[in-house]
């Protein structure tokens, strides 16, 4: 066991500080009662009253929140899909091509891929707008998905499925019935970090919008360029508080799937 060093402790203080500091100072000076962002003029929470009377915002959370929902649920079943076929297909001709395509968004800058998937609706003549959004966040959030669920799946114990097969299931049966209630947690954990990946995401959104389906994060970001609103910082804090939720969430998912595949491996072993 290493020895506690204070190297170790004071780096790893520093860079806490570093990473959630400002958001600490933007959460509190979202309760200031002053104009002023930088001057504390004493606690109030009229800023979150005058965000939920601020249309404009209103109309972008409404906005981001189809997208998210739309675009993590179809990116969870993509994902899930392809996940099972990289898993459970074996080897067959374009396997590589196959999972360096699904892999591929992983390491591609976003700007790179938003404007690719803008050129390509150009090409198709799909008009820029929700649609448009949902398929771009859906593009890039599948893949993290499809790496949850296949970590899930690696672990899985085929006997359990083959035994279903055996009792006269149809292998859609034994899907249904016994692979998806076993790896759910892992489903939902990807569902929920595809949730928070579009609900944050700025610059792919910026390339594949249009006019009428400004998202949160694009309308965040063209108001701060004309100064920072005090609204801003509570609407950030409710952001953050939503990421951070979905964070943990996901979080508690994976450590008790992690608990439940640890017991199927100790009931086959004793099996």
């Amino acid at each position: 066991m290493r020895r506690f060093s204070w190297f170790n402790a004071t780096s790893l203080t520093l860079g806490f500080l570093f990473l959630y500091f400002p958001m600490v100072i933007l959460v509190i000076y979202s309760f200031n009662a002053s104009k002023l962002v930088t001057v504390w003029g004493g606690f109030s929470v009229k800023w979150y009253g005058e965000l939920f009377h601020d249309q404009a915002f209103l109309d972008a959370a409404w906005v981001t929140l189809r997208v998210a929902l739309a675009a993590s649920t179809l990116a969870t079943i993509l994902g899930t899909m392809a996940a099972y076929v990289m898993v459970r297909a074996g080897r067959f001709t374009g396997r590589t091509l196959f999972s360096g395509m699904i892999y591929a968004p992983l390491v591609m800058p976003d700007v790179i891929t938003g404007l690719s998937l803008l050129l390509l609706f150009i090409a198709v003549g799909l008009d820029r707008g929700i649609t448009t959004v949902v398929l771009a966040h859906t593009t890039f959030a599948m893949c993290y998905v499809s790496v949850v669920v296949s970590a899930r799946l690696v672990s899985f114990d085929r006997s359990l499925e083959e035994a279903a097969l055996d009792l006269g299931c149809s292998p859609w049966d034994a899907f249904r019935s016994v692979t998806l209630p076993i790896i759910a947690p892992a489903v939902i954990s990807g569902w929920l970090l595809a949730f928070t990946l579009s609900l944050d995401d700025l610059v792919i959104a910026s390339f594949t919008t249009g006019p009428s389906s400004t998202t949160l994060p694009i309308k965040i970001w063209s108001a701060v360029r004309l100064g920072v609103n005090p609204e801003i910082n509570a609407l950030s804090t409710i952001m953050i508080s939503i990421v951070t939720v979905g964070v943990i969430t996901t979080s508690i998912l994976s450590k008790r799937n992690a608990v439940q595949r640890m017991r199927d491996e100790q009931k086959a072993q004793q099996a």
